[in-house]
């Protein structure tokens, strides 16, 4: 028996994508097309996710049980991210929509996603994958839950567990019910 291919992070960008756009129809093409992946890459994460319970079995309808629970308890260990250097770029984690709003941070303590166009300055955060903060830019729903991942990903407790919120609130209200 064949092992299951394991998720990776533009399957995610992929799905978050689709939650965005909640009962809208979608086409391959189209999240490709937003997301700056290739057609080929977008066929085979929606098989990826399909293949570990994310999506359902025609690959059109979010699971939002099973992906809420990774994201809130494994994108830490398998997508982790480390601060880095100073550099300028487009605000994540708690220095971004919505958590900038609930948690107060220094000038000096702002986590940003390398980007030419940016206006921060802040510590470096390598997005989830490398087209993320350009289809971020596009979309706001999305953008904030790329940057409550982040804060998943590299934030402190009190951060983790607001984010952590956020993220089951929003996936709630944008995934219809099911498993």
């Amino acid at each position: 028996m064949k092992p299951k291919a394991g998720i990776k992070p533009q399957d995610l960008l992929i799905l978050l994508k689709i939650v965005c756009w909640k009962d809208r129809e979608w086409r391959s093409i189209d999240l490709a097309n937003e997301l700056g992946i290739s057609p080929a890459e977008v066929s085979m994460a929606l098989e990826r996710a399909r293949s570990v319970g994310f999506l359902d079995s025609e690959k059109h309808k979010v699971m939002k049980a099973p992906l809420i629970e990774f994201l809130l308890h494994a994108v830490k260990y398998v997508f982790p991210a480390e601060p880095g250097p100073l550099c300028r770029g487009i605000p994540t984690s708690h220095s971004a929509p919505p958590l900038a709003k609930r948690i107060v941070s220094e000038e000096n303590d702002q986590y940003v996603w390398p980007h030419d166009e940016g206006e921060v300055r802040g510590q470096e955060i390598s997005p989830l994958y490398p087209t993320a903060s350009d289809a971020a830019r596009r979309d706001s729903k999305l953008y904030e839950l790329l940057a409550l991942i982040d804060a998943l990903r590299v934030g402190r407790a009190r951060e983790r567990n607001i984010a952590a919120q956020e993220i089951e609130s929003r996936l709630s209200e944008l995934v219809l019910e099911n498993k």
